[in-house]
């Protein structure tokens, strides 16, 4: 016996509503990527690691296999995922003198930073960041970083940061936690994440038709320092 329009409707209907459900469940659970682990510094080498602390004072910059960018939670479909852009274009530098970071500041190229998905990066760059139009942002230290001793080969610390944070040509005093671990007598490695709000600087809200993001997020880095 044929089924009647009406049934065939509710039935096209369902497969629609269960489409919207399923799907989305199916892509996050099964297919899609996990969001990369938090930026931190890595340790030294056991064969470096030991001795006392070797003066730091000085000039740094930051080298080769520094990254930076967002983190930010979002509800795709109904489904809690976490959004992670970065980049590798990263420069700055600072001063150390004694155990106090007495300068220092990095800026990141805006418009490389990359996500997993094509549709969130070009969201990104245009309504978001206005990359075209803010193609960088920058962080710049306002107090010394007291880090309390210098660190040996191998050690970790932990301080506080203050400073400028610079997003779409707006900037505002941030506070926030960094951590340094120094890997070699000439090198030492700083991670950190910065909490933003984006009405802060006036980024409008990123959720775009099936994706809901929160009002707020973070920056995070890891900068690797040279000499």
């Amino acid at each position: 016996m044929s089924r009647s329009p009406k049934a065939w409707i509710i039935g096209g209907i369902a497969a629609l509503l269960l489409a919207f459900v399923v799907a989305p469940f199916i892509y996050t659970q099964f297919v899609a990527s996990d969001a990369p682990e938090e930026l931190s510094v890595g340790t030294a080498p056991p064969s470096a690691a030991a001795g006392e602390a070797a003066p730091a004072d000085g000039a740094w910059k930051v080298g080769p296999g520094s990254q930076a960018g967002y983190r930010v939670k979002e509800v795709l479909f109904g489904q809690d995922v976490e959004a992670v852009g970065r980049t590798s274009q990263v420069t700055g530098d600072l001063t150390i003198s004694g155990a106090s970071v007495s300068e220092g500041s990095f800026t990141v190229d805006m418009a490389s930073v990359k996500s997993d998905e094509a549709r969130r990066d070009g969201q990104f760059n245009g309504r978001i960041m206005d990359t075209a139009a803010h193609p960088t942002s920058t962080f710049t230290l306002t107090e010394p970083i007291a880090l309390g001793s210098v660190p040996a080969v191998g050690a970790k610390v932990e301080a506080e940061a203050t400073g400028e944070l610079t997003l779409k040509g707006q900037r505002k005093e941030v506070a926030f936690k960094v951590t340094a671990s120094r890997t070699a007598a000439d090198a030492f490695e700083v991670s950190g994440r910065i909490p933003v709000v984006f009405t802060d600087y006036g980024i409008d809200n990123p959720s775009f038709p099936g994706i809901e993001v929160e009002d707020d997020g973070q920056v995070e880095f890891l900068l690797k320092f040279t000499r």
